[in-house]
């Protein structure tokens, strides 16, 4: 093991993980040795005497380094860059990892220490971190069943083994299906509307293909597809839509749907194991809701103005229908590109004459981090010197004005076939002081590359996506706490999405777009009409977006308040998609050009992404995030002093603190409903 490079800790700066030296055949013997070393440092533990705070707590934070920097690099390479070899090493790891955390979570020696320690946790004088920390391990552990009789846990490590094999599954059929299901087109007449640069990229990806002089259009995780925006061939975009619904779904290896209901039934037979009566009161316990009833509450406040609003707007659509002197009815492959239409008719705002205003490296490097140099005080210094895990992968170093160091910033920002859908934030090192580490994060997105030598026009919607993406990894690279298990991100689900949120404020703020939206070409600003204008049309197709949101989040409450009993266990896979229906129906939600914005099969989220009973967390938050943002704008904006408060108050604390009280701290009141409603147009 003394060759293989995950077996010390990384000497290069920040310990980024040396990915020139890691090889596929690194990561299985890699990870059963700090299995095995993760299991010694556990016994060790339990055998080191009275249980004291240091030779516990802070000993379970020190332990199991070895194995972090395995899954670390293992877990973005499987959603980054994978391959049949990393695809075979994630099913034989996965229920191995699950067995071996089972056995730490489940040890009745272990919670015993953690027990008691708790149980005099007022008596240890301990500083507010620590005492959280002595807290949250005790809730924790309790939530996962340590305290179960040693029958029941052998049945729940039965169980979680068996979720983690599923888990694995239906994210390998997702992305084999999405690639499956791209479409190719012979000719460039079937593209009219699009593009030169996104004609141009899907020539490039075709060509990645081996199809030489055809077009390729790529699914992406959610329904429908950028695309459909522009393209004029109503043929094809239904098509485009026809494939996006049905990833996942289809007669073929690829189909989700056993494996998604076996996923449901063992979930509700784990949460009845706990003693909850599903797995959404299992799951909403521990966030910030605190149940699924006070979810259901938020939820129906908003469902009928949405769909109201949804209705008024595919009326307006129709009406652009019929000044096109066509005759069909709207439909949801129609949808993007007429209301594109009323943007441009009743608002004068055309986005896709924006994109050339919206380039790659200038959003990034003038945009996205210029917004976080004025309002934190931050540098960003490209390190070519250090590589990452993909030639198109690049690092950055982050630093204090003074100097002083934050972290590493890696950001991969195109497409492939070996990437899964969507976007996201990874952490390869967490920050502690504990463990004297500061963060390594990585943003990954999905933008379509274009040929060699031509510029990256994003759309709209990427760069909103990017400044959301990037405002997670701000919260991992101000992390300022001593104890790993609070690190970043490291927040209620329900939680974790407002940071983010917040930062696509910054993406139309003045200062901010007038730095970054140039016309790649000649250098023109991005018109201020144009930007007046779209301020104005924010409100337009709110209906569409919430409406789409709430089917999934619906649904994802509908599958997992099922309850384990003989209705559960009748269900067979040729019923998901009638309870579907029935699921969004019962919520007013059943509005044909609307489609939900995940079918069961492909919501990875759920099923695949840890956001099971949790994909509400997005409206969730976004209260917190509409609040902090009037808060942002009537104390002055884009100012360090703002910064530097929201930093020190909120996002440096990661989870070492009550959530809720986190936001207090900052806002210095409680959140109200009302700012979200205004945003969404819903009051």
């Amino acid at each position: 093991m003394s060759s293989n490079p995950f077996a010390i800790a990384s000497t290069l700066p920040y310990q980024l993980p040396p990915f020139e030296q890691i090889k596929d055949d690194h990561y299985l013997p890699a990870f059963y040795q700090a299995v095995a070393e993760h299991k010694a440092e556990i016994e060790a533990i339990k055998a080191s005497g009275e249980p004291t705070f240091e030779n516990t707590l802070v000993a379970l934070e020190k332990s199991g380094q070895y194995l972090m920097r395995v899954l670390s690099v293992f877990y973005n390479k499987h959603s980054s860059d994978t391959n049949p070899v990393i695809d075979a090493v994630d099913e034989e790891i996965a229920p191995q990892l699950s067995s071996h955390m089972d056995s730490i979570r489940l040890a009745p020696e272990l919670f015993s220490r953690i027990d008691a320690l708790y149980q005099k946790r007022d008596q240890l004088g301990l500083d507010p971190e620590s005492l959280w920390l002595v807290e949250r391990y005790h809730r924790e552990y309790t939530l996962a069943g340590a305290g179960l009789s040693a029958e029941d846990r052998v049945k729940l490590m039965a169980l979680n083994e068996e979720l983690s094999k599923l888990e694995t599954q239906f994210s390998k059929n997702v992305l084999a299906d999405t690639n499956d299901l791209a479409i190719v087109v012979d000719s460039s007449n079937e593209l009219v509307g699009l593009s030169d640069g996104v004609i141009a990229a899907a020539a490039a990806a075709a060509n990645e293909r081996g199809l030489a002089g055809k077009y390729l259009i790529n699914m992406v995780n959610y329904t429908g597809n950028p695309v459909l925006e522009a393209l004029a061939n109503r043929d094809l975009r239904q098509k485009v839509m026809a494939n996006s619904l049905v990833k996942g779904l289809r007669d073929n290896a690829n189909d989700n749907r056993s494996v998604l209901l076996e996923m449901v039934k063992l979930r509700a037979k784990r949460a009845a194991l706990l003693g909850f009566k599903n797995h959404a009161e299992a799951v909403t316990i521990d966030e910030t809701a605190g149940n699924p009833t006070n979810v259901h509450n938020m939820l129906r406040r908003i469902a009928p103005a949405a769909r109201k609003n949804a209705e008024l707007e595919a009326a307006m659509l129709q009406e652009q229908v019929a000044a096109a002197g066509l005759d069909f009815a709207l439909d949801s492959w129609d949808w993007d590109l007429y209301a594109d239409k009323v943007r441009l008719a009743k608002y004068s705002v055309d986005t896709a004459a924006m994109r050339p205003y919206f380039e790659l490296e200038r959003t990034l490097i003038d945009g996205v981090f210029f917004a976080a140099s004025k309002l934190f005080g931050l540098t960003f210094t490209p390190r070519p010197d250090l590589v990452a895990y993909h030639p198109e992968a690049r690092v950055w170093e982050v630093q204090n004005t003074d100097g002083t160091s934050v972290g590493l910033y890696v950001g991969d920002f195109y497409t492939r076939d070996s990437k899964r859908g969507g976007a996201w934030m990874n952490s390869f090192v967490d920050q502690s002081h504990l463990l004297g580490t500061l963060p390594v994060v990585v943003n990954n997105m999905n933008v379509p590359k274009p040929p060699a030598g031509e510029p990256t026009l994003l759309t709209f919607d990427e760069t909103s996506t990017l400044f959301h993406e990037f405002g997670h990894a701000l919260h991992g690279l101000f992390s300022d706490v001593n104890y790993p298990h609070f690190s970043g991100t490291s927040v209620s689900r329900d939680f974790v999405e407002f940071p983010s949120q917040v930062n696509e404020m910054w993406m139309l703020w003045p200062e901010v777009v007038a730095n970054y939206a140039r016309h790649y070409q000649t250098g023109e600003p991005l018109p201020q009409e144009w930007i007046d204008n779209l301020e104005n049309s924010l409100l337009f197709n709110q209906g569409h977006d919430t409406l789409s949101y709430l089917a999934a989040a619906i649904l994802d409450l509908a599958w997992h308040e099922l309850q384990d009993g003989p209705e559960l266990e009748a269900l067979t896979p040729a019923d998901v998609e009638a309870f579907e229906a029935a699921a969004i129906k019962d919520y007013g939600l059943d509005f044909g050009p609307v489609p939900t914005r995940y079918r069961s099969t492909y919501f990875s989220h759920i099923f695949a992404g840890g956001y099971s009973a949790g994909y509400y967390g997005y409206i969730w938050s976004e209260i917190l995030d509409a609040e902090t943002v009037e808060w942002f704008k009537a104390n002055g904006g884009l100012t360090l002093e703002n910064g530097l408060r929201f930093r020190n108050l909120l996002l440096s604390q990661g989870g070492s603190t009550d959530a809720m009280q986190l936001f207090r701290n900052f806002r210095g009141q409680d959140a109200t409903i009302t700012p979200l409603l205004k945003r969404r147009g819903l009051l």
